[in-house]
């Protein structure tokens, strides 16, 4: 039972039963998030781009239609969207200072389809420049901070969503994920995100301006405050668009079990390539424990597992054959620059990453081939486990780092110095495969800074995983709010 936090952190479900017994109007509703959003948002910086005008304008309507007897499933409910997705009028620049006076001409079609379900869009999120960072700072918005500690990064690159979010801003958000940017901010700020099957929902609209193809290894997904409304939104979300719909229909299987018991859990709690803070460790054990108490069948290894160190420098070379695209020719000549002073025998994570620069066509045809091994084998691997549990990363929230260049940033692991980017081996194990994958909070670090758990399923099992972390919510509890937050009122 999700426990009652004050009206600013109504769930997107709470609120939808509310407006249907007309305990509160969308216009009410919409009005308490402006003023939350004006009082509260001055120093965090979540919500960059605002429209709230418009926002009442489309609540007053909402309110029209449902004193008429229209209902849908977000009609009147306010959100907040990520500042990359296309919202028709409003700016879309991925951080890039030549994108500023970009103007959206269309909705995303994730935007469309949350519309046409009566969501209220009230603004946009912060995001770290090309959407490339587990912070959310650029030149044109400034940064985002997180609400459990404002020296800290909320995450990124859909940062300023989770922070709307753990800010009661909102009762839900879309992201988007290439390398844990849904997954990782949730996981900063306590809050719930969902990286969806690749493919599962269209990503037309999200893409850098002037692009039109859809990225590999790039997903939507949404963020809230519970599971239920994370599968709230992906029934939304989810399904074929445009061409792929005139052959295609949607049919996601059920969860695969209604109870936490009849699950098969396997623990994946250390990566070959990247070390992890015991605090991070030690709470994914204690969540372990927590579910055999329960009665869940839990395993700590298996034979099943891919091999590990392999997919991570295969989904290193993958993600960088994406993403450098987006970056300027400086950035690249620094990096070729940098890859030709390189020792000959050196396969560092780092390494690899200077040298994928110029990735061939023929050598990205290998790496997918690769790829398509490693599907396989957590394909069988899902015929004896139901989910695979472990760290969205191997750090909780990090203090604020403002040099752009990711390969001089560093983070300390227990006393051992990480290249920071190099943690992108924990959430590259769903992204590589495809494969879904639900963030739920956990626990706490000793500073008391949010810790999550990642929950990763068979490919197309994202309501499994997102089951999986509601009955982990109901057990031993969800989303809790920022100190401070709760009293902040509406």
């Amino acid at each position: 039972m999700a426990r009652d936090f004050g009206s600013a952190y109504r769930g997107a479900r709470a609120m939808v039963a509310q407006l249907d017994r007309r305990e509160v109007s969308a216009v009410e509703l919409v009005d308490d998030a402006i003023a939350r959003i004006e009082r509260l948002d001055g120093s965090i910086n979540a919500v960059i781009v605002r429209d709230f005008d418009r926002a009442r304008e489309t609540a007053k309507e909402a309110d029209r239609r449902r004193a008429s007897g229209e209902r849908l499933p977000l009609l009147g409910v306010p959100m907040t969207v990520k500042e990359s997705y296309n919202v028709v009028g409003l700016p879309t620049t991925w951080g890039f200072p030549e994108f500023k006076d970009n103007r959206a001409r269309d909705d995303a079609v994730t935007v469309a389809r949350l519309k046409e379900a009566g969501a209220v869009i009230v603004g946009k999120t912060n995001v770290p420049v090309a959407l490339a960072d587990w912070q959310s700072f650029n030149a044109i918005y400034g940064v985002t901070r997180n609400p459990w500690n404002l020296d800290y990064s909320p995450g990124g690159s859909s940062g300023g969503s989770a922070a709307s979010l753990a800010a009661g801003y909102v009762p839900l958000e879309i992201g988007s994920d290439i390398g844990g940017s849904v997954r990782v901010p949730a996981h900063f700020c306590g809050v719930f995100g969902h990286k969806a099957t690749y493919g599962l929902i269209p990503v037309r609209g999200q893409g850098l301006p002037g692009t039109t193809r859809a990225s590999d290894l790039s997903v939507s997904g949404p963020m809230a405050l519970t599971a239920a409304d994370l599968d709230l939104a992906l029934g939304i979300l989810a399904g074929p668009e445009r061409e792929m719909a005139d052959g295609y229909r949607l049919a996601l299987a059920k969860p695969r079990h209604a109870d936490l018991e009849e699950y098969r859990v396997l623990v994946l709690d250390e990566h070959p390539l990247v070390p992890t803070r015991k605090e991070i460790v030690d709470a994914v054990s204690r969540f372990a424990a927590k579910l055999e108490n329960a009665g869940v069948k839990v395993a700590r290894s298996s034979a099943l597992i891919p091999d590990l160190a392999h997919a991570g420098r295969v989904y290193v070379q993958l993600l960088g054959a994406e993403t450098n695209n987006r970056m300027p020719p400086e950035h690249r000549r620094i990096m070729e620059e940098a890859a030709a002073k390189l020792s000959p025998d050196d396969d560092s994570l780092h390494a690899i990453r200077l040298r994928n620069i110029n990735l061939s066509h023929r050598d990205w045809v290998a790496l997918d081939e690769q790829r398509v091994r490693i599907k396989a084998q957590w394909r069988t691997l899902f015929e004896t486990f139901d989910v695979v549990v472990g760290p969205p990363l191997s750090t909780a929230a990090f203090p604020h780092d403002f040099n752009r260049d990711q390969n001089a940033k560093r983070v300390n692991i227990d006393g051992k110095e990480l290249i920071y980017v190099d943690q992108l081996v924990w959430p590259g194990v769903a992204t590589l495969a495809g494969l879904p994958a639900t963030v739920a909070p956990i626990d706490r670090t000793g500073d008391g800074l949010p810790i999550g758990i990642h929950i990763m399923g068979a490919q197309f099992d994202d309501r499994t995983t997102i089951a999986f972390a509601g009955l982990i919510e109901r057990a031993f509890g969800g989303f809790e709010p920022p100190p401070g937050f709760a009293e902040a009122g509406t």
